[in-house]
């Protein structure tokens, strides 16, 4: 039951693979640090490898047949892809899901003001956090502004060498010991949460003068008025690129792996496999972080609706085909899962826990506690993926969160579960889960990667 790293099983060919997969994979981090960078990037590449945007075929009134690759769009924020099998849709599909958004702190719509000659961006933050964590690192600006015209501008600020970068304070420890006899959740509050945008006042105000000189910068640089925040996304995530960690370069130290490290493996699985007999499909959700809501979650109805256009574009929709489609259906809920730290060793069960460098987890459940807010897998699909993988020389583990009384979370397995499909957890070990630079095993994105593929040809 013992499961060994497995760097060692690779080949010279396979390594050669394993570090050009993960090369890439870095690019796709540092250009996609929002949900709409990560939904830009996806499309550019998918259209070149010839998937086609599910309106236009409606438009042009074509039929699907096998061998044909769909996307669609939802907002900007989420992408579902599909590679049209030969076997009637009614049989089922092979789904992976995973989610593109990631904890963050996003700025408020009046979120600018002064204090102290410092000019400050108020924000929210965004998922789960250890709000301390995001205190005196270099940030920067993602997102989008959208002004009452309707015209967008684009933001992206703190990324480039000559750009600047952002933080927030913190109390300098010769006057920190109030502070520091503080509960870790309590040591920066949510509202302390405000980013330094600048210190230099501006000529001639009377009032707010450095609050001035920012709105100067704003409006020449970027033609951004301050009621402009009002109808904005903008995201503040940490600065800089993904890097190799260790001496050996095993790892990726980098922004934004939970849940990005899936949704590149999942994406990089569809555009290998080149045939396949049961319709393959991959999800990329927004909001997972804060429970998969709103109109780009997995809760909204949006997957269900591209699938019923895909089956009325095969001839082959009707409102119970539609439901036997999805009931039919088998999933892998890519999301990551909790690698074992010997730092914080207490807190995991040793044999029950994910270690980097061992391969894909499969987690037969989530949850808190109790499995509360769980999917909890079927043995039998569980006992069906492990032929897949190992028939496919696949190494995979099996992988608990954490000790059972010590917290929990979920992913969006439990939404697909609701239509009766086979769903389970399945993912990447990680290191630093939810800080600003999250950890993962080269080893692990190559070997997952190489899991999608298998079960995307799977019958």
């Amino acid at each position: 039951m013992k499961r060994e790293s497995i760097w060692n099983k690779y080949t010279k060919e396979q390594l050669k693979e394993l570090e050009t997969l993960s090369k890439n994979y870095r690019n796709f981090l540092d250009e996609g640090k929002t949900e709409r960078e990560c939904v830009s990037q996806i499309v550019n590449r998918i259209e070149e490898e010839g998937y086609v945007e599910l309106e236009r075929i409606r438009r042009e009134k074509k039929k699907l047949k096998a061998g044909d690759k769909v996307y669609a769009v939802n907002m900007d924020k989420n992408v579902i892809l599909f590679h049209m099998g030969s076997r009637d849709l009614e049989e089922g599909m092979n789904i992976l899901g995973a989610h593109i958004d990631s904890p963050r702190l996003d700025i408020k719509q009046n979120p600018l003001y002064e204090e102290g000659d410092f000019a400050y961006l108020d924000t929210h933050y965004y998922g789960g956090i250890k709000k301390y964590q995001w205190v005196t690192i270099p940030l920067a600006i993602h997102g989008v502004v959208i002004k009452k015209d309707g015209s967008s501008i684009l933001i992206n600020i703190g990324e480039d060498e000559d750009d600047p970068v952002f933080f927030i304070s913190d109390l300098l420890v010769h006057l920190a010991g109030e502070q520091m006899e503080k509960k870790a959740n309590k040591v920066i509050e949510g509202e302390a949460l405000d980013i330094i945008v600048g210190n230099k006042p501006l000529e001639k105000e009377e009032k707010d003068k450095v609050k001035a000189g920012i709105l100067k910068i704003l409006k020449e640089e970027y033609d951004i008025e301050e009621e402009d925040f009002i109808s904005a996304e903008l995201e503040v995530v940490p600065a800089g690129k993904a890097k190799e960690a260790g001496f050996d370069r095993s790892m990726i130290l980098a922004y934004g792996q939970d849940d990005r490290v899936c949704a590149y493996s999942s994406l990089e699985a569809m555009l290998q496999v080149k045939k396949v007999k049961r319709t393959g499909c991959c999800i990329l959700v927004d909001k997972e972080e804060i429970g998969s809501v709103g109109a780009t979650g997995m809760q909204s109805k949006f997957f269900e609706n591209c699938v019923a256009e895909i089956m009325e574009l095969t001839g082959q929709f009707s409102e119970l085909a539609l439901r036997r489609c999805l009931a039919n259906s088998k999933m892998l809920s890519s999301d990551v899962g909790a690698g074992f730290d010997p730092g914080y060793a207490s807190s995991f069960d040793k044999n029950n826990v994910a270690y980097l460098g061992h391969g894909m987890i499969l987690k037969k459940y989530t949850g808190a506690r109790g499995k509360a807010g769980s999917n909890d897998a079927n043995a039998e699909y569980i006992g069906f993926l492990r032929k897949i993988m190992e028939e496919a020389d696949v190494a995979f583990q099996t992988a608990e969160l954490g000790k059972v009384d010590a917290g929990g979370g979920g992913t969006i397995a439990y939404i697909l579960s609701l239509y009766g499909m086979n769903v389970i957890d399945c993912g990447v070990p990680v290191l630093n889960m939810h800080a600003p630079y999250e950890a993962t095993s080269k080893a692990d994105l190559y070997e997952v990667k190489r899991g999608y593929e298998a079960f995307l040809k799977a019958e």
